[in-house]
């Protein structure tokens, strides 16, 4: 499995360096360099904010359970995990759950938050993806890219709902095998099935939190594209914010139907440029944006990465030593 993820990783960076060589590099450089040093700042200090915000929207599935920063610092490791390093999103989950179980969230509480909280974002997201094609067929009617987004959409929402089927009643095979990696992956070795079990049990008892989160989660989906609005104004191209929605929403979605690509790399370049011309966007801004989102990525989840493995470190090396936590 891990050899064919590198080949798919290598394969999706062949493909984006293709892309851009097609389109010019140096056409696309120049996007991306007039977005200017203060410009990246700014987009990089604006997701910071929208992490921060997601993190909140985990904390609501159970407060009082660990301190708001845990949320905001395993949120911030799941995406680094995600969108850093060559693994699938899964890795991105687990590497997230077990960030925030060293600032005080147990390990069952971890693992069934995660799961909760994820598929509320994936409700988000349909939500936004929903949106957005609602624009897209206002601004082009006739465009063939409306139904077959369509028919992915309603895809996405069959898959969601029985997942949540599954967290709520249990189909006790997909359940087990779920929550077996929930708890080698996160959990420590003490943690039982049955206590994440009574975990995922007890948030679902509170829908008031659950529909406050998944409001909160469409909030910063929707939030998401005032970035690439930002982004795209900085480098001199504005096809209004109207057809950056539509645009973001959509490409969400694409990439999230190829989670199983580490970090979507190539997905997103060529979803860029798919529905970049949909809505009149030039293919060398498309590709910019796309680049800048990555190095944003990068500027965010390096030092993220680094502190979280430096904290497991000092964890470790208290363990050895046998002094108190």
């Amino acid at each position: 499995m891990k050899t064919i993820t590198i080949i798919v990783a290598i394969v999706g960076v062949l493909l984006g360096t293709v892309l851009v060589g097609y389109f010019g590099f140096a056409e696309v450089g120049r996007a991306l360099l007039s977005v200017g040093a203060l410009g990246f700042l700014a987009i990089v200090a604006y997701h910071l904010a929208g992490i921060a915000l997601l993190g909140l929207c985990w904390y609501l599935l159970a407060p009082g359970a660990a301190p708001l920063r845990a949320f905001v610092w395993g949120r911030l490791v799941r995406d680094a995990g995600s969108e850093v390093l060559p693994l699938s999103q899964l890795g991105g989950y687990v590497m997230g759950a077990r960030a925030a179980t060293l600032l005080g969230l147990s390990g069952a509480a971890a693992a069934a938050t995660t799961v909760v909280d994820v598929t509320l974002e994936a409700l988000g997201q349909l939500g936004y993806a929903a949106i957005g094609l609602a624009v897209l067929a206002r601004l082009k009617p006739g465009d063939p890219l409306i139904f077959w987004l369509g028919v992915g959409l309603a895809a996405g929402l069959i898959v969601v709902l029985v997942f949540v089927l599954v967290q709520r009643h249990g189909f006790s095979m997909v359940e087990r095998v779920f929550l077996r990696i929930a708890k080698r992956s996160v959990a420590d070795g003490s943690t039982r099935l049955g206590a994440i079990r009574d975990e995922l049990h007890a948030i679902y008892r509170r829908p008031g939190r659950l529909c406050l989160a998944l409001f909160a989660h469409l909030v910063a989906w929707i939030a998401s594209s005032v970035e690439a609005w930002i982004a795209l104004r900085l480098m001199g191209a504005d096809p209004g914010f109207a057809a950056v929605l539509a645009l973001e929403s959509l490409l969400s979605a694409i990439r999230s139907v190829a989670f199983a690509v580490p970090n979507a790399v190539g997905v997103q370049e060529g979803a860029y440029l798919l529905l970049g011309a949909s809505l009149g966007l030039p293919p060398q801004v498309a590709l910019a944006l796309s680049i800048l989102k990555r190095a944003r990525d990068l500027a965010i989840g390096v030092p993220a990465l680094l502190a979280w493995q430096f904290v497991e470190s000092r964890r470790l090396l208290r363990a050895r030593a046998g002094t108190p936590r």
